[in-house]
């Protein structure tokens, strides 16, 4: 697998205003359902809908004389703030933060009449910020059994609190904050002066810059607008995919090389896919081109504003199909025509552009994808569509556009080699004098695509690669001593350097990844494993010099026996652990195998806990020779202390010949560091 490394300089504020941006787009994509729900609503059952139903539209009054409430008040002024404030909040501070953040929303949606986003976007990350900045205070200091009261009393207690301020307190600057805001877009609209914003939505969009300007105000002040008027203009400013249309269109009649073979696809992908990133490329291959997205968005945006047309709730993605769904009853005809007009005059202005051009689109497309990506900040998800048949050519790859600061090894448990294997690598890196990398492990199914490499056992590649789509995969089958950490090691070094970020690629050789992943921190040998109850995760007489197994499947039954005598785990983890053998090795080479249970077995794990076997004379692990064993269990990360010494013991053959020689159960603890001390 091929793995280009590109980085660019990018200017702190540019940075800024991308995360920012990104930060708001994160709380509002994943709720975008409903709002289209919610839109779909509005367009059918209000009073001016296809199909008026005063219960469900929220108009009339019912048979008691009292006025209908309908569907679509309160999910605008309640449903969709509140969804909102918890993505925020679960954002910063994952499930308690989620609930905190809603809490606090109420405090601004009861104070004010209008529908509540950019108070939710506010209050929902605030509430959940504060909370972790809370929960830290007394982080390790509750006493056993009191965690539930605690954790639910501040929880209440603090969101009752941020409720209050948000109604006494932010509430006037967010209604302040609307107002004005507000009355900006109607003196453009007042003024013919909309088509404007064109000017700076369109280059936005090509510098990612556009999701802080689109879900930060033009979504907001458009619902509110939707809600009183049955639809918003403001809704395709940014989403009318005319004047990307526009341009992929001229590069098909008049682009050449790459570029002219791939604008068809493309042009289906951005137009019906709704995905408007795949057109980016092309104009920063000719960054002149940006006239055209910039003339085909102002012929847009005055062809709603003659029509009085808008849309009744957001199209996302910005797909023909999303717009046509989400436009207003009486705006069929001006929001097609702005999309249309927005397609030709984009087409037009770009088709000149290339034809009186020197070079018609004969630079690298590949090239150009990556300064997209490098802009972008991670790989994109539809660049495989402009330079796939290049990476095919080369081997299939992912395209890395950012220094390497977070890799993963993931398993399907996330307990015991991947803890190694990452202390390991851990420790590589720290060597080759890049300590800020952070290395960490997880099981499989806890995997976001937040991670800049993935390292996964070569078994389980396609289980992990769909979860870490935009991440670099090294497969390894020998967790100890792979030469896959190297070539880690250089990519790290590479794409950390000065070369690379000034814009220098290089290219490694990674292939698929899979493995196991626990989130072993630096453990120091030294330090005390013990786990919460104080007990201690390796016993003396969990160690067992002369193993009596002379087979995997028994000396799993030994290392289980001797987690069972322990009382850490009951007879189904035992089975867990041959289940998660046949599924998956745990060899790790070094002559080392750590079986231990699946990832749905650790409800049958009562504490944690390690047991040592060695077999003198070797047993046969799945055509590998083990002569230690090491059963894992493992709850919160307790045993990683132990795991991290091994990592470094059987990375040491002078180590492991001691181990091998050693003729008391003393010198093994001893040289684990003596990890009960």
């Amino acid at each position: 697998m091929a793995t280009e490394t590109v980085a660019k300089p990018r200017t702190s504020a540019r940075v800024g205003v991308q995360k920012f941006g990104t930060f708001l787009s994160g709380m509002i994509m994943p709720n975008i359902g409903a709002f289209i729900a919610w839109g779909l609503i509005t367009a059918l059952f209000i009073e001016k809908g296809w199909i008026p139903v005063p219960a469900l539209g929220g108009f009339g009054t019912n048979a008691d004389g009292v006025a209908n409430v309908g569907l679509v008040g309160p999910m605008v002024n309640y449903l969709l703030p509140l969804l909102i404030a918890y993505t925020g909040g679960r954002m910063v501070y994952d499930v308690r933060g989620g609930v905190v953040g809603a809490i606090a929303t109420m405090g601004v949606i009861v104070g004010t009449g209008i529908p509540m986003f950019i108070g939710a976007m506010i209050m929902g990350p605030l509430g959940g910020w504060t909370m972790k900045k809370i929960d830290s205070i007394w982080d390790g200091k509750i006493r056993p059994g009191f965690e539930m009261l605690v954790n639910n009393f501040s929880a209440g207690i603090w969101g009752g609190i941020l409720t209050l301020l948000g109604f006494y307190g932010l509430t006037p600057v967010v209604k302040a904050f609307t107002a004005g805001a507000g009355s900006v877009v109607q003196f453009l609209v007042d003024n013919g002066l909309l088509p404007l914003t064109s000017i700076f939505i369109e280059p936005a969009k090509v510098l990612f810059l556009n999701n802080a300007i689109n879900h930060g105000v033009l979504t907001p002040l458009g619902i509110q607008q939707s809600l009183d008027q049955g639809k918003s203009i403001l809704f395709l400013l940014e989403a009318n995919p005319g004047p990307g249309l526009g341009i992929l269109l001229a590069y098909m009649f008049f682009g050449r090389g790459a570029a002219r073979a791939s604008a068809p696809g493309a042009a289906i992908i951005h137009f019906l896919g709704g995905i408007h990133e795949i057109y980016f490329p092309y104009v920063l291959m000719k960054p002149i081109l940006i006239l055209a997205a910039i003339g085909g968005g102002m012929t847009g945006i005055a062809t709603l504003a003659i029509t009085n047309s808008g849309l009744v709730a957001p199209a996302a993605p910005g797909s023909i199909i999303a717009v046509i769904a989400q436009t207003s009853r009486d705006s069929y005809v001006g929001v097609i025509l702005a999309v249309v007009l927005a397609t030709t005059v984009s087409f037009l202005i770009a088709s000149l552009i290339l034809r009186t051009s020197k070079n018609n689109g004969e630079d690298d497309l590949s090239a150009a994808t990556s300064r997209m990506e490098a802009m972008k900040g991670k790989k994109s998800s539809v660049s495989s569509a402009l330079v796939g048949d290049r990476v095919a050519a080369q081997g299939e790859g992912t395209v890395l556009t950012r220094p390497v600061q977070t890799i993963v090894f993931a398993c399907d448990a996330g307990m015991g080699s991947s803890a190694m294997g990452a202390s390991v690598l851990r420790n590589k890196i720290k060597a080759a004098g890049f300590p800020d990398v952070k290395v960490t492990n997880s099981a499989i199914a806890n995997l976001s695509d937040s991670y800049d490499v993935v390292v996964t056992h070569q078994d389980l590649t396609e289980r992990a690669q769909p979860r870490t789509s935009s991440a670099v995969h090294y497969s390894v089958d020998n967790f100890m001593n792979s030469p896959k950490y190297d070539e880690i090691v250089d990519l790290v070094r590479s794409s950390n350097s000065e070369d690379v970020a000034s814009g220098t690629g290089t290219i490694t050789e990674p292939a698929a990844a899979t493995t196991e992943a626990a989130a072993a921190h630096g453990a120091h040998a030294a330090e005390p494993a013990t786990d919460v109850e104080g007990k201690s995760v390796l016993l003396r007489e969990s160690v067992i010099l002369a193993g009596k197994a002379r087979d995997r499947d028994s000396a799993i039954d030994e290392a289980g026996q001797l987690l069972l005598d322990r009382g850490a785990v009951d007879m189904s983890y035992v089975h867990a652990m041959h289940e998660r053998e046949e599924s998956v090795s745990t060899y790790m080479g070094s002559f080392l195998a750590i079986p231990h249970g699946t990832n749905d077995a650790k409800e049958h794990i009562m504490h944690s806990a390690v047991s040592i076997i060695r077999y003198p004379e070797g047993i046969d692990w799945g055509g590998k020779q083990v002569k230690f064993v090491v059963g894992v269990a493992g709850i919160n990360n307790e045993h990683l202390h132990i795991l991290s010494s091994i990592a470094k013991i059987f990375t040491n053959k002078a180590q492991v010949a001691q181990l091998e020689e050693a003729t008391t159960v003393e010198e093994v603890l001893e040289l684990f560091g003596k990890v009960n001390a």
